[in-house]
């Protein structure tokens, strides 16, 4: 076993590029450091460091030995931090709509996860309907859930234009029935999908009804028909169908975060700042943007 405080003594002495720089860094004489070097070259029996009286370089055993060192260190720098926090975990029962699962959330969760260790989140996934009925039954703690611009309820944290998508092999002459690939009622985009539809005065049918974004993937995948997606999340192996199909314009639909108000407000308050966070930082990387309500 590498002890930790020669490890720290050679990756300051590499970082930099000097034992009495490194000393003045970690608060120890510069003997102390070649010492620590030294019992760490013995440890391992080769040479880590090339001295010489202008600089101070790394052998190939160094450079090896800085990136072990690295992640050694950084792991332990990790159990201190959990280990120096309070001892007891929080929890928040969290449920997001499918289709935010599969494109936004996984990344934020993991970087929540990384900075929130003590938080336990438990995760339901599911129509946006469904995930805020249980919501109100008093059995999740926050939801992000997809819902028609205008509702007063919770924070809107991104608005979504709604597109038609299909394969690239479907066709559509202007009298056909328009072929839908949707949730069953209630449904959002199905509702927007209905609605635009009947406005511009064109026939359609529900060919695959599903109950996930699973299956609303498989079926517009197989050529079945048309499906409703917020303009962001659509899938790249799919097509923006409605000039091409002749298809009417789509509203818009609202993205929002609602929480129990009874529910503990610590975890509800960093998982939504995580969420926003992410959602502002990703607005600001497209040109022209600017998040909602800057």
């Amino acid at each position: 076993m590498y002890e930790p405080d020669l490890l720290r003594c050679f990756v300051a002495v590499t970082e930099n590029h000097s034992f009495s720089e490194a000393g003045r860094q970690l608060g120890i004489s510069q003997p102390t450091v070649s010492q620590r070097v030294r019992r760490l070259e013995e440890q391992t029996g080769r040479s880590l460091i090339a001295r010489d009286t202008h600089s101070v370089g790394l052998t190939d055993a160094g450079e090896a030995m800085l990136a072990f060192a690295r992640r050694a260190l950084a792991v332990l720098d990790e159990a201190q931090a959990y280990f120096s926090g309070p001892a007891e975990r929080a929890r928040i029962r969290f449920g997001t709509a499918d289709d935010l699962a599969l494109t936004h959330l996984p990344g934020i969760l993991r970087d929540f996860r990384r900075k929130n260790p003590r938080v336990d989140v438990e995760i339901t996934v599911g129509q946006s309907a469904a995930v805020a009925r249980r919501l109100q039954a008093g059995a999740l703690d926050l939801v992000y859930v997809r819902q028609e611009p205008g509702i007063a309820e919770g924070r809107v944290v991104r608005r979504e234009q709604l597109i038609w998508a299909a394969h690239p092999t479907l066709r559509l002459d202007p009298g056909d029935v328009v072929p839908l690939v949707t949730y069953p009622r209630p449904s959002h985009s199905r509702a927007a999908a209905v609605a635009a539809l009947e406005s511009a005065g064109r026939r359609w049918k529900a060919t695959c009804t599903v109950r996930d974004i699973t299956g609303i993937l498989a079926g517009v995948r197989a050529g079945l028909g048309v499906a409703v997606f917020p303009g962001g999340m659509m899938p790249p192996d799919l097509v923006r169908a409605d000039a091409a199909l002749g298809l009417p314009r789509l509203g818009t639909l609202d993205f929002a975060l609602i929480d129990d108000p009874a529910a503990p407000r610590a975890p509800i308050e960093a998982l939504s700042t995580a969420i926003i966070d992410s959602h502002t930082a990703e607005a600001r990387q497209l040109p022209g943007t600017r998040p909602k309500g800057e």
